[in-house]
């Protein structure tokens, strides 16, 4: 394994097709509506969304850094801190991605520097996707994003 070339930034990158996951296809679909609503309809509601918020960053140089840029808005947005969260997922298709997510989120110099941050987000667990994410299950295009609420949603 450790003669594969990099997919991205040669000579330099890290991804490789052994520390990516595999495509595989894939299909899923979710109810989200009202609580009264799906109670009305006879559901009883397996999580709730508390709060969301969308982010974009410069494909040059942080593409995929997206989860360092989400998690302080998101929190901030419904009033919660890192220790307040108790399930953790993360759609880790390159392995390297998610701990670069993990070192930028813990680094003062990146977010002082990147994001206008007084303070860092805080370090992220590394216990997250305990029961298998996407290295684990291939990478389900039409199907990755409810795989990942449901096992939080399934762990919680």
């Amino acid at each position: 394994m450790a003669r594969l070339k990099p997919a991205f930034m040669k000579p330099y990158g890290t991804v490789t097709a052994a520390n990516s996951s595999f495509l595989t296809d894939g299909a899923s679909a979710m109810l989200i509506m009202a609580e009264e609503k799906a109670l009305s309809m006879g559901y009883k509601p397996k999580a709730y969304l508390r709060d969301f918020v969308y982010v974009s960053q410069d494909p040059k140089d942080q593409l995929l850094l997206r989860p360092t840029y989400a998690t302080p808005e998101v929190l901030k947005k419904a009033g919660l801190a890192m220790n307040d969260i108790d399930a953790f997922e993360s759609h880790e298709a390159f392995s390297g991605r998610i701990l670069g997510n993990f070192k930028a989120m813990d680094s003062d110099w990146f977010t002082q520097n990147y994001m206008g941050r007084t303070t860092k987000v805080g370090a992220s667990p590394l216990e997250f996707n305990n029961w298998g994410g996407s290295l684990s299950l291939g990478h389900p295009f039409g199907a990755t994003g409810c795989q990942l609420v449901m096992a939080a949603a399934n762990r919680l």
